[in-house]
């Protein structure tokens, strides 16, 4: 027995973190699982090593619905955010849970297409359920407390670590029937997500983008390891066996563009180029791209570049 162990025995239990959490059962909507309890998720007893405990904040039936896990970069390019919000609202209507780790980026847009649907989505996060992290996503985890549901195996009080994350990952996959990574580079912890899921059986797939980006290189390097490509909703509902809804569309991704956007393409673009790709002038495109950057639909670069969000 090592001697860390032995202290923590000897010094019994932590009655003041036992009383903040008794504390915190008895609020509306707050939940403690044991590996016994009939709520606790089945997928998650079928992975190596399941959380003994899960702390749970919000609507537990979610649990037992097929999800997929749809994760991606934190500095996540306007168009990836897109991507897994239209993804997700789109996969949420056909009845699937949207499991993610509601960090920046690929996360939070993942939580938010779900919540816009249909609120079907898990917050898996790396912290107690006392605390928000990212603290400007305390918005976006009111909104899942009170429409999906947020769960954590850390007790009370754990801050932020990056040790958790990992740990937090497992969970992300484990709860999942496939993992939709969107947008992401070589470094990036959703590789991890995405590897713990194939260690788990479950079904990888990834967006490819632009060979330029650097958030696509993780992408592609998992296409190349065997996920599938995917660039609609039916290659993951098809995939997964997963019934179409049948007030969805499942081809749905992305809104239809306009030839101005078409134009664009989808990497950064400078005004000259686009002037000569599209027979415009400059004049014109200026006009046409203030409307659409009004709309949401292309943001402007530094160094006079463009690129379409939509």
């Amino acid at each position: 027995m090592s001697e860390k162990i032995a202290q923590q025995i000897n010094a019994g239990p932590n009655l003041e973190a036992c009383t903040a959490t008794l504390e915190w059962l008895e609020q509306s909507g707050n939940h403690l699982l044991t590996l016994a309890d009939s709520s606790y998720p089945q997928s998650l007893l079928e992975i190596p090593d399941p959380p003994a405990l899960l702390y749970a904040k919000g609507n537990l039936s979610l649990l037992q619905i097929p999800g997929i896990a749809v994760v991606g970069s934190r500095n996540a390019s306007p168009q990836g955010e897109k991507n897994a919000e239209e993804f997700s609202a789109a996969l949420s209507q056909h009845g699937v849970c949207i499991i993610s780790g509601m960090a920046l980026g690929i996360d939070g847009a993942a939580h938010r297409g779900a919540l816009r649907v249909s609120g079907k989505t898990i917050a898996v996060v790396g912290t107690g359920l006392d605390i928000v992290y990212p603290a400007r996503h305390r918005e976006l985890a009111h909104q899942i407390a009170q429409h999906g549901l947020i769960i954590s195996e850390f007790p009370l009080g754990t801050p932020s670590k990056p040790q958790n994350f990992p740990r937090r990952n497992r969970i992300i996959s484990g709860l999942s029937r496939g993992c939709l990574v969107v947008e992401a580079n070589v470094q990036s912890g959703s590789l991890i997500t995405a590897r713990l899921a194939a260690e788990q059986g479950r079904e990888v797939f990834a967006i490819p983008g632009s060979i330029h980006s650097p958030l696509s290189k993780g992408c592609h390097q998992l296409i190349k390891q065997g996920a599938k490509l995917v660039d609609n909703t039916r290659d993951i509902l098809d995939e997964l066996d997963i019934a179409s809804s049948p007030n969805a569309n499942p081809g749905q991704h992305l809104p239809e563009q306009d030839p101005l956007l078409e134009a664009m393409g989808y990497d950064p673009i400078s005004m000259d180029t686009l002037v000569e790709r599209s027979g415009l002038t400059s004049d014109r495109l200026s006009a046409m791209l203030l409307v659409l950057e009004l709309d949401n639909k292309v943001t402007s670069l530094p160094g006079g570049r463009f690129q379409r969000i939509a």
